[in-house]
């Protein structure tokens, strides 16, 4: 499959998009007086709420904790909260910090993840963007050389961070998950602890981290399942965080 693409300007994907940051961009957001959201999921070590096809990539981009009697694995993603147009488009949907833009602005339409294919008809961009332009994808292939190494380092600054993304999420409390695949857990951190902690740790040579976590699940059939693999489940009502469930209804 060959592909095409031309951006046109329309500013849609910088509306109503949660964007993925690097610490060094999450940490640059705050100082810009932008939100930051935390997403986190997770998957017990016998495998539940993990694809087998994606276990590499999510092991890679994963932390080993406890949670009661068992392991899971924790992943943990800081992304700029974008609800309506982005706080940096301008009135002519341009972008004003387009010169240090994060990653995952410069890779699109492009995605992350490499189970994830490239699909147009799910993109917000207009037919136009796709009619004409360089080519994007010849023969299934990734052509854009550029672009390939963006992806790369997105996907690498994931795997080199997330030790310091569990630290970071221990000092701020945040110590509930979603199961991955039912949901995330999303915490909404005061955007001064979030920077003075991000400093704290990144000052540290060791990050040690021992105290275990919650599974926050969207059912009582999911609640038997993690629990009957020796982890724990949240059993109060949220306080400091929502939970958003990829439940079919």
């Amino acid at each position: 499959m060959n592909t095409t693409f031309s951006c046109v300007g329309c500013g849609k994907c910088c509306n109503d998009h949660h964007v993925p940051l690097t610490l060094a961009e999450a940490r640059m957001w705050a100082a810009d007086g932008g939100q930051v959201i935390v997403l986190v999921e997770a998957f017990l070590a016998n495998g539940l709420g993990l694809p087998t096809q994606q276990r590499e990539h999510a092991e890679r981009r994963s932390v080993v904790v406890r949670s009661g009697a068992c392991q899971a694995h924790v992943a943990i993603t800081f992304a700029a909260y974008n609800v309506g147009p982005c706080r940096n488009l301008d009135e002519d949907n341009l972008c004003r910090i387009y010169e240090r833009r994060p990653l995952v602005c410069r890779i699109y339409p492009m995605e992350i993840n490499p189970h994830i294919p490239l699909n147009p008809a799910i993109k917000e961009c207009p037919p136009e963007s796709w009619e004409a332009g360089p080519d994007l994808i010849i023969g299934g292939e990734l052509v854009d050389q550029q672009l390939t190494e963006l992806i790369q380092r997105s996907r690498q600054a994931d795997r080199d961070e997330i030790q310091t993304k569990e630290a970071i999420c221990a000092l701020l409390g945040i110590r509930t998950t979603a199961l991955k695949g039912d949901g995330f857990t999303a915490y909404l951190p005061d955007m001064n602890a979030f920077a003075t902690v991000i400093d704290q740790v990144s000052t540290q040579s060791q990050i040690k981290s021992s105290s275990d976590w919650l599974f926050h699940v969207s059912g009582e059939d999911i609640a038997r399942q993690v629990q009957a693999a020796g982890a724990q489940v949240a059993t109060d009502t949220p306080v400091s965080y929502g939970f958003i469930s990829l439940r079919a209804a």
